[in-house]
């Protein structure tokens, strides 16, 4: 008997990249972060120990076989919309696309938004503090 092959890999397509994407990328020279660099290098143990647990698991697959089939993909699916499960996928599908500013640009930022209150706020007072003088004129008189 011929054996087949339970390993199908899903293929990922990515959107093609435009001009301006790659004028963006090339003008900006990014430093690999530590952390980003330490992750990567944690985690290949952790890959390789998966590799081993599944093909040491691949025998028991016909454990799985009942879960595959149209009744069970059925309540699957409706388990997930029950749990939101795609909800939190997608959630961290968006969280990864996401360009967080660095440490630099969030001072500016932040440092904007402080000085912009400040006058927003001494502005508020200014007016609060001439229409008080106008009310109590008119007023008591």
């Amino acid at each position: 008997m011929a054996e087949t092959s339970t390993n199908t890999k899903k293929r990922t397509i990515r959107k093609a990249e435009t001009v301006r994407e790659r004028a963006e990328k090339a003008s900006v020279p990014r430093k690999p972060r530590k952390i980003h660099r330490a992750v990567g290098i944690a985690s290949v143990p952790v890959k390789r120990a998966g590799k081993l647990v599944s093909k040491a698991a691949s025998p028991f697959s016909f454990i799985l076989k009942p879960f595959k089939t149209r009744p069970m993909r059925f309540v699957g699916r409706i388990l997930s919309k029950v749990l939101l499960l795609s909800y939190f996928r997608d959630s961290w599908a968006e969280l990864r696309q996401v360009t967080w500013p660095t440490r630099r640009e969030t001072w500016k930022l932040s440092l904007a938004v402080f000085i912009f209150s400040l006058i927003f706020g001494l502005t508020i007072a200014l007016v609060d503090y001439g229409l008080d003088k106008i009310f109590r004129a008119l007023l008591l008189q």
